[in-house]
């Protein structure tokens, strides 16, 4: 395998490129700019922005990878509804891009999505349930997926996530369960909904999937999350029990209060039994992952 990976100064990116790594796979390593994963070797890493053809044509001309994982993408909820034709530009043209590249070079093209492509009425979601996006994000990713699954070349594969946390190197955006451990050590008043439910995954976990799938050479959609759907104050509240931090400073809301742009599904998590079943998927619970990060 010749594995090339977008967005790998993303916290997935970077977990992709530590277990490749590890398991001395060839990879090469693309984000906007510079390398910002100290863990990536320079000689692995190329600057390629996935909004230029161009840029795109030169990396896989000089690379010829049999894989490429696409993690890249805005994925600031109300960032996208705020900022529509940048989404479609990111999300939606740029996926175009590197799956026509791909064709041409007959790769596997594995593009990243999320449980908000769901509208979060029913959760535990199947790979067969029907996509009803509430936001523009939401709608930019379904549209990314249709790309995909309205073509005739079959070599590819979806990874559909949810909350992806862990630890990385110089990260542009934190994640829910890292700042509630700093959050609640500091004792900061703290805010959480708990009308909204989601499974939050490991990006280890997430990681191995994703290389998995190519080992295999699986195609079709996937969903990989942590294995239990859990309320976003119940998160923090495990966060807390867990690491023995006072609770003093955690109060309960709802979303109604929050006045944010793009609107969330109230309920999703996923049916692990493809993953498990296909892939021998076994994710980490919570607690699990919590002396890691």
């Amino acid at each position: 395998m010749r594995i090339l990976i977008t967005g790998s100064n993303g916290l997935l990116g970077q977990k992709i490129v530590r277990q490749s790594i590890k398991r001395n796979l060839t990879f090469l390593a693309t984000s906007k700019g510079e390398n910002r994963n100290t863990d990536c070797p320079a000689e692995l890493y190329q600057s390629m922005d996935i909004c230029s053809v161009e840029e795109i044509a030169k990396v896989f001309e000089a690379f010829q990878p049999t894989h490429v994982i696409h993690t890249a993408a805005i994925t600031n909820v109300d960032a996208c509804e705020l900022n529509p034709a940048e989404c479609e530009e990111v999300n939606v043209n740029a996926t175009r891009y590197l799956f026509e590249a791909s064709q041409k070079h007959n790769a596997h093209f594995q593009l990243l999505s999320t449980d908000f492509i769901f509208d979060g009425e029913k959760g535990n979601y199947k790979e067969t349930d029907e996509p009803n996006p509430l936001s523009v994000y939401a709608k930019s990713k379904v549209d990314g997926e249709l790309i995909l699954l309205n073509s005739d070349y079959k070599n590819h594969s979806i990874v559909r996530t949810i909350i992806v946390y862990g630890i990385g190197n110089n990260l542009s955006r934190n994640n829910i369960i890292c700042w509630a451990k700093e959050a609640l050590g500091k004792g900061q008043t703290m805010n959480i909904i708990d009308d909204q439910f989601r499974a939050p995954t490991w990006a280890d976990d997430l990681a191995w999937a994703c290389l998995r799938i190519c080992e295999l050479n699986k195609t079709g959609i996937y969903h990989i999350s942590g294995p239990e759907t859990i309320s976003i104050y119940g998160i923090v509240e495990r966060v807390a029990n867990y690491c023995k931090l006072s609770k003093e400073s955690l109060t309960k809301t709802d979303s109604s209060t929050l006045n944010q742009p793009a609107k969330r599904p109230p309920r999703t998590g996923f049916d692990l039994t493809k993953a498990r079943t296909e892939l021998g998927y076994n994710p980490k619970t919570l607690e699990e992952t919590l002396d890691l990060i």
